[in-house]
């Protein structure tokens, strides 16, 4: 059975940190490399644990907030730099619709320097309004809208032996998420602010494990920490709902599927 890696990249918010990045994560499988999310330092933090631009096969988006997505602009700047191009192998990025929309206007914001060729970078949306299954290159991926914005979609992952992990992306409790990820093996979920401190369109520790506990999920893996969540006891708040395997995240956190 070969192992998917999963690392943590970026375990914080838009809010600066010196130990939390932006989100994203990156799915690693004997050479294929695979982005969720691309948050502002994405690259830096790849680079960090040896893994180039270049190596990236498939980005996926879960919505446009620039927190998640703001290095897509260094992502396609550097994917234009003539020792990178000339070794490039064909990418594809997936997200919501509006996708292309969405880096149609980076490219004439910065006027050429982020074009890329047809055959060279594929753009795919999906449709929020209409739950997919798609196939690629070892994996499944199924999606799930989420009322964070209009276009934001939950991934989950699915390997040939029927592992399988879901992230969420940035989402408030709805029984979307939940119903979306029953059984799944690990549970990629944000936790942005502390219970009693609840913000609409995100989840607190406690809403964080009674969606794990109502899901049954074998992993419960926290990220997305404002720092108003990081000044409390986040494990216990959400013990008080979930029992299971917990896991806080941080930058770097490998997990193995």
């Amino acid at each position: 059975m070969t192992n998917i890696r999963l690392i943590i990249l970026g375990s914080g918010t838009s809010i600066p940190l010196p130990y939390r990045a932006s989100p994203s994560i990156v799915m690693i499988r004997e050479d294929n490399a695979v982005l969720f999310d691309m948050g502002p330092g994405t690259l830096r933090q790849l680079a960090r644990i040896g893994i180039s631009s270049n190596r990236i096969e498939h980005i996926f988006i879960t919505h446009f907030h620039a927190d998640h997505t703001a290095d897509l602009i260094h992502f396609l700047f550097v994917t234009r730099n003539p020792s990178v191009f000339e070794a490039r192998r064909p990418f594809l990025i997936t997200g919501p619709t509006g996708l292309k929309g969405f880096i149609k206007d980076l490219q004439e914001s910065y006027r050429g320097w982020l074009d890329i060729p047809s055959p060279l970078m594929e753009i795919e949306e999906l449709d929020p309004g209409k739950p997919e299954k798609r196939s690629y290159k070892n994996f499944d991926v199924r999606t799930q809208a989420l009322g964070h914005t209009p276009n934001s979609l939950a991934y989950r992952v699915y390997h040939g032996d029927d592992r399988s992990f879901v992230y969420s992306g940035d989402t408030g409790f709805c029984e979307e998420i939940v119903t979306f990820s029953k059984e799944a093996d690990v549970l990629i979920l944000e936790c942005s602010f502390p219970d009693g401190e609840a913000v609409e369109g995100h989840l607190t520790p406690s809403q964080a494990g009674r969606v794990a506990t109502l899901a049954n999920v074998k992993k419960l893996v926290l990220i997305h920490f404002y720092p108003e969540v990081l000044r409390v006891d986040i494990a216990g708040q959400c013990r008080g709902s979930y029992q299971g395997e917990l896991v806080l995240g941080r930058d770097m956190l490998e997990i193995v599927l």
